[in-house]
Order: structure tokens, then sequence, then C-alpha cells
């Protein structure tokens, strides 16, 4: 399905803006989720793991009862049609005292995937975040490369797990993940997610991180594909597996390149 150019209008005060554009003759609002929005709970989880099942990689299982407390709390954004089709959902959770904001669940429905509404969502959803909590690091993981090039705009920067909240809750949270064994085998340091981090003390502009991904797109998607095969071959494999110059090699000393570094592979 190909969607037509996409205009984007930012209508509201600057600390509750509403994005409204048109899509295939449709328009849609993308808002903070009120306490009324809480009647597309269900259809927001069950879209959240069929994704997950299909991509063969998983987020956290979160119920609509969880989904409608972020809603309560004006802590979600999500995106409908003007006659009342849902569209895409996010939403905020806090971990380490507020040191961190993760923008989590982000989701599309299938017909309006590849259209910008994800991107829209995401802009809003940090917005929201920075709003809220100004002083919060604000990070996300993710098994795309379109959702880390959205991040990569915003201004997030590929860092690796040991840079994350340490904050046992949210660790918890990835045991409804089907790669959860994976991410406790390397002791939380490494999985099929990449994670990315917005430090508001300490960032590189949104331009900076946009180039460094463009430049670094293709080199980004082939380590994503050798880290699923690496991850996968060795969870598929009872024994240990030798790679790169053997065991009576080098491997383990070579210098190793930044993203490989950010990989740990």
């Amino acid at each position: 399905m190909k969607f037509p150019r996409i205009s984007l209008i930012w209508i509201g005060y600057p600390n509750d803006l509403s994005i409204f554009f048109k899509l295939d003759n449709q328009n849609i609002i993308i808002r903070v989720a009120t306490p009324e929005d809480k009647v597309y709970s269900t259809i927001i989880t069950d879209e959240m793991e069929s994704s997950a099942n299909a991509r063969g990689t998983g987020i956290a299982r979160r119920s609509p009862d969880y989904i409608a407390e972020k809603m309560d709390q004006g802590k979600a954004v999500i995106a409908v049609t003007d006659n009342g089709e849902w569209v895409g959902f996010c939403y905020i959770e806090t971990w380490s005292h507020g040191e961190y904001v993760a923008n989590s669940g982000l989701i599309v429905a299938p017909a309006y995937r590849k259209s910008g509404v994800a991107k829209a969502i995401k802009q809003k959803i940090f917005n929201l975040s920075r709003e809220k909590y100004p002083d919060a690091k604000i990070f996300g993981l993710t098994t795309g490369l379109a959702v880390m090039k959205i991040n990569s705009e915003l201004g997030y920067e590929p860092v690796t797990y040991s840079e994350l909240t340490q904050d046992e809750a949210f660790w918890s949270g990835c045991k409804s993940c089907v790669n959860y064994e994976t991410l406790m085998s390397k002791n939380r340091q490494n999985c099929f997610c990449t994670a990315m981090l917005y430090d508001p003390k300490d960032h590189y502009k949104p331009e900076e991180t946009t180039e460094f991904f463009e430049k670094n797109k293709k080199g980004l998607e082939r380590l994503l594909r050798f880290k699923q095969w690496k991850l996968f071959k060795k969870k598929d494999n009872n024994g240990p597996t030798v790679t790169g110059n053997g065991a009576g090699g080098n491997a383990n000393t070579a210098a190793k390149s930044f993203l490989f570094h950010l990989f740990n592979l």
C-alpha cells in the first residue's frame, strides 16, 4: 500500500500540541491520551503481542489495565482518525526514581505503517517526556533500523546496555519477551535489541546524530543482522561456539571498532 505525501500541522498551545494530517482522505489526530481512550486498551495490547510474535522478538507484554492506567496518568500518546478508528500508540515509563524515562510500546495499526505515523508519535511522546521529566535521560530498546532512524532524528545516540537504568523493575519487564533467556545469558549486557539514549545534559544535536546514522546505516544494518545471527546461533547451539580466529587465535585481543564495541560482539 502506497501512501501520499503527508502534511503535518501542529495545533494547540506549546505544552499541549496535537498533530493533524491527512492520509488517504482520512484525518489523523496524534495527541496525549485521555481516560476516554481506554476503550482502545485491548486493541492496543492485542496488536503489540501480534507484532512481537510476527517479528520473533518481543517487547514487554502489558495488560489492557496497564495501558489504561497510562492513559489515566496522561503518560501516553494515541493516534486516531476523526471517525474514531485507532491508528497508533506509545507510552511513558519512569525508572530509577525518575532519572530515566523510556518511551515504550510504540505500535501502529498495520494499515497505517510506513506512512509517517510512527515518526509523528515518537516526536509527540518525546516532547511529552521532555515536558514532564526535563532532567531525565530518555532511552529506548529496538530491534528495527526504522526506529533507530527515528530516534537518531530526535537526538538519541546508540549506547551500551550498561548506560541504561539498572532498575530491577525495568529488567523484570523483559521476562515476558521470548528472548529473555538470551538477555540473562549475556548478563544483561546484550540482546537482540539495540539501546539508544538521549541525555539532556550531555547530548549531540539531532542534526549530528542524524548525520551519524545516515553515514553508518549500512554498517548498522549489517551489524544488526550479524548480531541476530550470532545470538540465534548461540541460542540454538548447546555447545560452545568458536568464532573469529579460533580458540587459539587473537580474536579476543584484536582491536574492535566503536560499533562492534557498541553491540558487545
